[in-house]
């Protein structure tokens, strides 16, 4: 199969742009073999290589980027591993509790991979920590939003607090939110250190890591032989992390929605402009409304900063322009101002756009997509803890390994299948605009 379609990421990875700038990559160059191969070194791949170097010792493993690791997607999100239900088609992101239940068992089982690398990996408590999250509500329809996720989460048995105004002002130094529901399990990323510490941890001693290597054409001779402009890789069994890229690789064919979403950074704050903000120096707030503005206040490298990050826009041909990103820069600064006018005139020093990969009705691509060539697709808007979660799964499976939630993976419908463009392209938009246009002063 020739890859129809190659990465294209909006804007610069503000989260890469804090860290010291990487080694030179180390492209394929000429033709090589490997027992396995993983194309994608985002949650997904990254997680998929620990597993196999696990369970495959001896074992040559080669893993594929298309870009640089920290560039693509895997550095461009807002960095919340979110063990709870998190379904962005919900109101207050909660589902049916037995589904709910499930997915804080894969979520959680995630995150658990992904502390794992983190420890073995010695990453800092910047690149991984668990601190818990809040969800920020800033109207009555929030609030309410808030007090019934919270009533969802106590019929599932776990752990929250909601917060009053003072409560809210007193952790993130603004008076915009009138309340909040606070939960202590996920967990919080610099997304590009993360990545950038497990990928330079499994290629110290186990996995051979070629960046700037798209592959354009994977095809079966026996073994699987992936091309890159460079040289080749035949490998007997792959696994593909590549998210909604899968599409791109002739699979799921207008099952999988492509969908940007979009950030900013500010440049570092002076300590006059912390003590004028106030708050606590660390905390990440997720909106009350899934449409709504997401903020996060980090203290580390590249200084005190803070990440808006708000709207979505349906893009089946997984590809945005430079004018959108200035057009959404304007939300993005009329969010920061409403909530921080103590910080007036602080300037944005990245901005960028991130893809999502969805499905209408939920579901990710794990499994067998060929003859030992695996999936590890999909993850629904919440890509650093189902992405880590699916490449695990995906190396479990090509391993012979066996689970609950393996079997469960297994047993998933497939994505249900879109309408014909242009209507699904129409449609789409115009539910995003309707939910956020009802989302008010949340976004």
């Amino acid at each position: 199969m020739r890859v129809r379609r190659l990465p294209n990421d909006p804007g610069p990875a503000g989260w890469n742009r804090l860290l010291p700038d990487p080694a030179p990559a180390a492209p394929l160059e000429g033709n090589t073999t490997a027992d396995w191969l993983v194309i994608g070194a985002g949650f997904a791949g990254l997680a998929a290589a620990h597993r196999l170097s696990e369970g495959a010792p001896g074992d040559r493993i080669v893993l594929l980027e298309a870009s640089r690791v920290g560039e693509g997607p895997a550095g461009r999100n807002s960095g919340f591993m979110i063990d709870l239900p998190h379904d962005l088609a919900s109101d207050d992101y909660g589902g049916a509790p037995e589904a709910d239940l499930a997915q804080l068992r894969d979520n959680r089982q995630g995150i658990a991979q992904a502390r794992a690398m983190a420890e073995e990996f010695g990453l800092t408590e910047e690149a991984f920590s668990i601190p818990g999250k809040i969800n920020g509500a800033a109207t009555q329809a929030g609030d309410a939003h808030n007090r019934s996720f919270a009533q969802h989460l106590a019929t599932l048995g776990e752990p929250c607090e909601l917060l009053n105004a003072a409560q809210m002002r007193e952790i993130t130094g603004t008076g915009y939110y009138t309340s909040g529901l606070y939960s202590p399990g996920t967990a919080m990323i610099q997304p590009a250190l993360f990545v950038r510490g497990v990928a330079a941890g499994l290629a110290s001693n186990r996995v051979t890591l070629h960046e700037m290597s798209p592959v354009t054409a994977l095809e079966r001779k026996g073994d699987w032989v992936a091309t890159t402009p460079g040289g080749r890789v035949t490998a007997p069994r792959v696994i593909l992390a590549v998210n909604g890229h899968l599409a791109s690789f002739g699979h799921m064919q207008r099952r999988l929605m492509h969908v940007f979403t979009y950030a900013s950074m500010t440049r570092a704050l002076t300590d006059e402009e912390c003590a004028r903000l106030g708050g606590e120096r660390v905390w990440g707030l997720t909106p009350a409304d899934p449409m709504g503005t997401t903020v996060r206040r980090i203290s580390g490298t590249g200084g005190a900063r803070i990440v808006v990050r708000n709207r979505f826009t349906f893009d089946p041909s997984m590809e945005v322009s430079e004018a959108r990103i200035r057009s959404v820069a304007r939300d993005h600064d009329r969010a920061f101002a409403a909530r921080f006018p103590m910080l007036a005139n602080t300037e944005m020093d990245y901005r960028w756009g991130g893809r999502l990969c969805l499905a209408r009705n939920g579901v990710q691509v794990i499994g067998e997509l060929d003859e030992r060539l695996y999936s590890a697709c999909c993850q629904n808007g919440l890509g650093t803890a189902k992405g880590t979660f699916a490449g695990g799964l995906a190396a479990d499976l090509a391993l012979g390994r066996s689970s609950e939630a393996l079997t469960r993976a297994l047993a998933a419908d497939k994505p249900s299948l879109l309408p014909p463009p242009p209507v699904s392209t129409l449609g789409a938009n115009l539910y995003l605009k309707w939910q956020e246009r009802k989302a008010g002063a949340e976004l």
